[in-house]
């Protein structure tokens, strides 16, 4: 008979219907063991992490175990199914426990530990440690189980077992990323149900908090806020930065403020102090308070926290929005100073604040900062500053401007592209409009539907009308689809010369791909061009196409502008 080791009492090993465990034992005849009336018992020993198998049949010699450190021979395969079993009675909890993490440390044996886990639970005195939970979540989590987990959280009310703060943190993020907002209540109830849990239950808010302002969820995070407040719950730093920010993206700056006051008087340091600082600033600068939001500015670094780029970038903003084009100047310059200015949407702002007051020179000083601190000018920035010569100094100025500009080593962009094409297109220099879009095409930016529809209205005006439909069927290829512009200057090139026959396969082919031009000019609320619809509306007639002519009147009644009438 097999050598008992001195715990009278053994957790019985249930194993899985074709699952392999793979544990230091020497080969045995399992069909002896199987025709035997006998249990099979396996112990975890923690001391040795060894497992013993014992029957009472006397046909079975007692196995010989190995330390797991040693060769690994022939693994045994068991077909004994888990439900087959009935755990003791007197099974030994801790030895339950133990062999439950033994079981997690193999990801071959976590669907048997947790159904292990399951069997466990019908012992009367059956209490999982922390341990156990925290193997449980993480693979629960892995595997998508909510179902399980919302039986999980069950037992952590039913045992009075919490998972430890990490895995709570994960558990509760998990469930969010997953949408499962159920289940976040869940397991905050229950850890509310606990004793001595209010550390855990006030960082399980905080988590879910987070991850709701991460979702752009603000008002869940606001109801997490104020089921705190209900349950008498005191908020730490974290909860008040959270909470802070979602009041914030809300536009309830008010608010903001309050909570700061609220949190100043209980708390005098935290980590989180410069964050809800940076919350706090940007709060008040999109109210208008930039003064306000610079002072509490001044106020942080006068106490030794730490400032960084999103301070200058908030407040900068937050002054180029009231047009205090001194005050934004200054910082700046001081941001620069310090290597605080990454941000290309400050400069943006900026840009658009010089713009706006008429003072172009300075856009080019903001480009300037930026190459000296190592900030590349986006197609966004550079289109900004050619658009805002264009309407403030003229056609001329921006031409030399985006000339310098590429001088300096700005690339242009989709978006750059177009307008200064557009700008070649209105001077006449059709030539130097064919070179850009060339060059635009060499990059690989070929379905900007906005460029071609100014070179084909070029071609248009200058009679190229094979130029101009060659254009056309090249974007097409390319999968870009002409717009409403592109068709009426085509149907005005084709009018022009009374080519009835491309008017009528234009005008059908606008149907058959829906181009609704009435739908599309009241979008952008842009009156279509007189000249154009008499051209358009000439042509419709001249080819009997009384009904398209009549659609065309009925749908641009009353919208055209009166000067293009005369």
């Amino acid at each position: 008979m097999a050598t008992m080791p001195n715990s009278p009492d053994w957790s019985l090993a249930c194993i899985h219907c074709n699952q392999r465990i793979h544990q230091q034992l020497l080969p045995f005849n399992s069909s002896s063991i199987i025709k035997s009336k006998s249990f099979l018992f396996l112990s975890f020993l923690s001391s040795t992490s060894r497992l013993l198998v014992s029957t009472t049949s006397s046909c079975c010699k007692s196995p010989i175990l190995e330390d797991a450190s040693s060769h690994s021979p022939p693994v045994a395969e068991l077909e004994l199914k888990l439900k087959d079993f009935q755990l003791p009675k007197t099974a030994k909890i801790e030895d339950s426990n133990g062999l439950i993490c033994t079981m997690f440390k193999d990801p071959k044996n976590h669907q048997l530990g947790f159904e292990y886990y399951q069997k466990a639970k019908e012992l009367p005195e059956f209490r999982p440690q922390s341990t156990t939970i925290k193997h449980l979540v993480r693979y629960l989590i892995r595997s998508k189980s909510w179902d399980s987990i919302w039986s999980l959280c069950e037992d952590f009310e039913k045992f009075r077992v919490f998972p430890d703060s990490s895995t709570c943190c994960k558990l509760i993020s998990s469930c969010i990323r997953a949408r499962k907002f159920k289940l976040v209540n869940k397991i905050i109830d229950g850890l509310k149900s606990g004793e001595d849990t209010e550390g855990l239950v006030v960082l399980a808010f905080e988590t879910a908090m987070r991850g709701y302002n991460k979702l752009h969820m603000y008002s869940s995070t606001i109801v997490m806020y104020e089921d705190m407040k209900s349950a008498g719950i005191l908020l730490d730093p974290g909860c008040y930065c959270q909470i802070m920010e979602a009041y914030m993206k809300t536009g309830n700056n008010d608010k903001v403020v309050a909570l700061f006051q609220e949190f100043e008087k209980k708390v005098d340091w935290t980590p989180f102090l410069p964050q809800i600082y940076r919350i706090l600033c940007e709060s008040l600068g999109k109210s208008g308070r930039a003064f306000e939001a610079l002072e509490f500015f001044r106020d942080m670094t006068k106490k030794g926290f730490p400032e960084d780029s999103s301070f200058y970038s908030s407040l900068i903003c937050s002054f180029a929005n009231i047009k205090d084009v001194e005050m934004a100047e200054e910082l700046m310059i001081e941001a620069e100073g310090k290597k605080m200015l990454k941000d290309q949407a400050t400069f943006l702002k900026l840009i658009l604040m010089y713009i706006e007051q008429g003072m172009m020179e300075k856009t080019l000083d903001v480009a300037a900062v930026m190459k000296r601190m190592n900030v590349n000018v986006s197609d966004c920035i550079f289109c900004a500053i050619v658009n805002g010569y264009s309407k403030k100094r003229g056609l001329n100025h921006t031409i030399k401007v985006y000339e310098d500009l590429i001088l300096e080593g700005c690339e242009p962009g989709q978006v750059t592209y177009a307008s200064i094409i557009n700008v070649y297109c209105r001077l006449g220099l059709h030539s130097k409009a064919e070179e850009v879009f060339s060059e635009m095409e060499q990059k690989g930016i070929y379905k900007c539907v906005v460029a071609y529809s100014s070179i084909i209205a070029m071609y248009g005006k200058t009679g190229r009308i094979r130029d101009a439909m060659r254009l056309v069927a090249k974007m097409k290829e390319r999968g870009c689809s002409p717009n409403v512009w592109i068709y009426n200057t085509l149907l005005d090139m084709h009018g022009k010369v009374i080519n009835l026959r491309q008017v009528e396969k234009i005008w059908k082919e606008m149907k058959r791909r829906k181009v609704l031009p009435d739908k599309d000019l009241n979008a952008e609320r842009i009156q279509l061009d007189g000249r154009l619809y008499r051209s358009s509306l000439n042509a419709l007639r001249d080819a009997g196409m009384q009904a398209q002519a009549k659609w065309l009147l009925q749908s641009f009644e009353g919208k055209i502008n009166l000067f293009n009438r005369k």
